[in-house]
């Protein structure tokens, strides 16, 4: 995965007032931290981080005017509750060959067996270990000509080269099910015609 090159600078001032005026000025605040550092509080820019953040786990190079270059991974990001806007990101410090542990999203592929089954989705992400600048954007897994009953784990997931489960392979994560039969409220409708009867 490519890294995104976004500009930043260093915030000095706290509070929700702070936090309005770095917004209206097209900005989104945020913090820095890991690898033994002291947080860093900085503004980045908005419409860029916005975009950036489209792609999971997505490495970002921040550029500090006047303070360097920290290659970061989005850990937590906060959002309006209405707007959907994002209001402040919590960013980990990452190293070039460095493992992290991250979520990656499940994907699938492929058709289910004919008979109307149904595919339940138990993990809607999958927790895997990877070097920080190649981390995969999701894990793919083939449903092709699966039957009710069949069941699919973690550790029958297709991994990346140089990605490792970081859960236990035995994690049911999607499963094949027949579709339930209706008789209970067909048999209560017949109850009801009788009854007028």
């Amino acid at each position: 995965m490519s890294e995104v090159k976004l500009s930043a600078e260093i915030r000095n001032t706290f509070g929700k007032g702070s936090a309005r005026q770095a917004r209206r000025a097209a900005q989104t605040p945020a913090v820095i931290y890991g690898h033994g550092q002291a947080p860093k509080h900085v503004n980045v820019e908005a419409h860029g981080l916005m975009m950036a953040l489209k792609t999971p786990n997505v490495l970002i190079s921040l550029d500090i005017a006047g303070d360097g270059t920290e290659l970061v991974l989005p850990k937590a990001v906060q959002r309006h509750p209405l707007k959907r806007t994002i209001s402040h990101v919590d960013f980990l410090i990452v190293k070039k060959g460095e493992k992290v542990t991250v979520e990656v999203p499940v994907q699938t592929e492929g058709e289910l067996a004919a008979g109307a089954n149904m595919l339940e989705t138990l993990l809607t992400t999958i927790t895997v270990e990877a070097e920080a600048t190649h981390l995969p954007e999701a894990v793919t897994v083939s449903i092709e000509g699966l039957e009710a009953g069949a069941t699919i784990h973690a550790k029958d997931l297709v991994l990346p080269k140089g990605t490792t489960l970081a859960v236990d392979g035995e994690t049911a994560v999607l499963q094949v099910v027949a579709p339930q039969a209706e008789e209970p409220a067909a048999e209560a409708a017949e109850g009801e015609e009788s009854a007028e009867a």
